[in-house]
């Protein structure tokens, strides 16, 4: 993993509200511990997002949105902005997670102009990507992945991409129980990373994180962030129980 420093994120999607949420939060922060060699980041419903952040003011964690709109302001019934979420205490965005995609019909072109918002505020920002069942299964994954990459990624300077932090999800492993084996992973990932090193140069391969994301448990964590490629995880269900992502942050 090199100088990359390890990042377990959370994303909380549609649970919680704020008595939960906070408490979650407040059992995060306590088993997190003061590790120097990794971050932790939680992504809780925008409802809750300024309650979250003020119980965790004074922690190390990261508090992330789970969607961003790329305008300051405006006419966008039902969106967030990269500066509510500032001012809310956030300091990153996901953008492109599969439910996106999958569920609410965004566009690479969508999620490129949604990076390019959180990234013009200065929000540290996860783009999600990942396959789909029937195009792992038709042996189309590394294109999908390519193509998801150069247009999420399209217009950005490599100056951007310190602030870019890169999560594949395998779409078919999402929620399922079924994960990706830690080879399948490490495969996915190190094209990842390769195909960073020809959108933009060796060191933006080599100094951008890429999570593993899609049924990520206490149980599997070990093995996979001891590939070479991977260098975190986007942790859905096992999120929601402090124990349990504890567990994934305290990996071996």
């Amino acid at each position: 993993m090199g100088t990359r420093k390890a990042l377990i994120a959370g994303n909380w999607k549609m649970y919680t509200t704020v008595v939960d949420g906070c408490r979650l939060a407040l059992d995060v922060a306590k088993t997190a511990g003061n590790f120097t060699d990794r971050e932790v980041l939680i992504a809780p419903p925008f409802t809750i997002l300024s309650e979250v952040a003020h119980v965790l003011a004074g922690s190390d964690i990261i508090v992330a949105s789970q969607n961003v709109c790329w305008a300051e302001k405006g006419a966008f019934t039902g969106e967030i902005s990269p500066v509510m979420v500032r001012a809310a205490g956030g300091s990153a965005a996901i953008v492109g997670h599969s439910e996106r995609r999958q569920i609410f019909g965004e566009t690479d072109e969508l999620i490129n102009r949604r990076v390019q918002g959180a990234l013009a505020f200065g929000l540290l920002t996860i783009l999600c990507i990942g396959e789909t069942l029937d195009e792992r299964e038709s042996g189309k994954t590394f294109e999908v992945l390519a193509a998801q990459l150069k247009k999420g990624l399209a217009s950005l300077a490599v100056a951007d991409m310190a602030k870019v932090v890169i999560a594949y999800e395998p779409v078919w492993a999402i929620g399922t129980g079924k994960t990706a084996s830690k080879e399948q992973a490490q495969e996915a990932h190190a094209f990842i990373r390769e195909t960073l090193g020809k959108i933009f140069e060796k060191t933006v391969a080599e100094q951008t994180r890429i999570l593993y994301g899609g049924s990520v448990k206490p149980t599997n964590i070990d093995e996979l962030m001891a590939q070479n490629d991977i260098d975190g995880a986007l942790v859905g269900g096992a999120a929601l129980d402090a124990e349990s992502f504890g567990r994934i942050i305290h990996y071996q």
